[in-house]
């Protein structure tokens, strides 16, 4: 069996979702767990949460599905609404919660006989301008849903666009605007996802949105996940296949891209971008071999990647080395490589096999 595996910490992913409910006091809380549970695999994490959690979040009725074959009963918020009219009756037998983001939807909610009432989410577009209504569309569709037969809980929902950036005038602005409809008569209001959860309290509201801190990694580029009290959910570990010298002036990998400034050892890493490991990478990421940090030296392979172990004589063939995990934050790691902790942990492929425990 090739050598690599993410190890998911169940442990962790319970401890952070209670992390986010410590935040706010008698909040209830969706564990979002879209994007097949951002990479750490839906159904288990569904299970290991399902005892403690307040309700679930995805973004399409298929990820509906797979959540409610694991839990049968339990709120279970779809994010982006039924893309299509004849998904209606199988959000209703799925008794879900469904966000109602624009007219379109709205129309064909009111359209369609259902089995049973929704809990429905009217979403506000309060300055993200990605999905919802407007304030006034939001009072227009308020007034046509309120006594629909289709219409359980009528609820308010909205979506920060620069909570991770501590202190932006645009998170002040959407809150007034999200307060400004609280004239009307919601059953209940969300509005914080994982950055609003730990720093801005005046957003919390009756539901928290936890995302990417149930799985111990940061929103915020300046504050770690260790400092926020979170607890890293994966590691993925390969192991060192190869180990050979390099001449001073000798190159590694495609393009020659890495060259040596001096007698190199250069290990070779079970582990590339096709198991999600970013190709854009550059040389000078670190992993981690026998608790030290080294640099990736060349561009990053489909299935390999190399590192220079000059500095780790002690390495060898069989040493284990985690990509990220446990010891090396996968924020450190995706910021060495231009990007954020979401892709990364999105981005591990089907072919690394998953083990569970805690």
């Amino acid at each position: 069996m090739r050598p690599l595996v993410a190890t998911i910490d169940l442990a962790a992913i319970r401890h952070n979702y209670a992390l986010a409910k410590r935040c706010a006091p008698g909040r209830q809380a969706f564990a979002v767990v879209k994007a097949n549970a951002y990479g750490h695999g839906v159904r288990e994490v569904v299970a290991a949460l399902g005892e403690v959690a307040d309700g679930f979040a995805v973004a399409c009725l298929e990820e509906a599905a797979e959540v409610r074959a694991v839990l049968p009963h339990g709120r279970l918020l779809l994010l982006e609404g039924c893309f299509a009219t004849d998904e209606l009756p199988e959000a209703a037998r799925l008794g879900l919660d469904l966000v109602v983001q624009d007219a379109a939807q709205l129309d064909a909610l009111l359209a369609t006989p259902l089995a049973q009432p929704l809990n429905v989410w009217l979403k506000l577009d309060s300055g993200m301008h990605r999905l919802g209504l407007g304030a006034d569309a939001v009072r227009q569709a308020f007034a046509r849903l309120r006594q629909a037969p289709q219409v359980g809980e009528l609820n308010l929902l909205s979506h920060f666009a620069c909570a991770d950036e501590r202190g932006h005038a645009l998170t002040e602005q959407q809150v007034e605007q999200f307060l400004a409809l609280l004239d009307l008569e919601f059953d209940q209001r969300s509005l914080a996802n994982s950055a609003a959860v730990l720093t801005i309290p005046a957003a919390h509201m009756d539901w928290l949105r936890p995302g990417i801190m149930l799985y111990g990694a940061t929103p915020f580029a300046e504050l770690s996940a260790a400092e926020l009290g979170l607890r890293p959910a994966m590691s993925l570990t390969a192991q060192l296949i190869a180990v050979r010298e390099v001449a001073a002036g000798e190159s590694v990998g495609y393009g020659a891209s890495w060259v040596a400034a001096r007698p190199s050892r250069i290990g070779t890493v079970s582990c590339g971008y096709a198991d999600g490991y970013p190709r854009h990478a550059p040389s000078g990421t670190p992993v981690l071999i026998h608790g030290t940090r080294v640099p990736l030296a060349g561009r990053v392979s489909m299935d390999m990647l190399s590192v220079d172990l000059s500095d780790l004589p002690q390495a060898q063939v069989g040493d284990a080395v985690e990509l990220w995990g446990a010891q090396l934050a996968v924020d450190e790691v995706a910021q060495a490589a231009g990007t954020i902790g979401y892709e990364l942990l999105t981005q591990v492929t089907a072919r690394v096999p998953r083990r569970y425990r805690g």
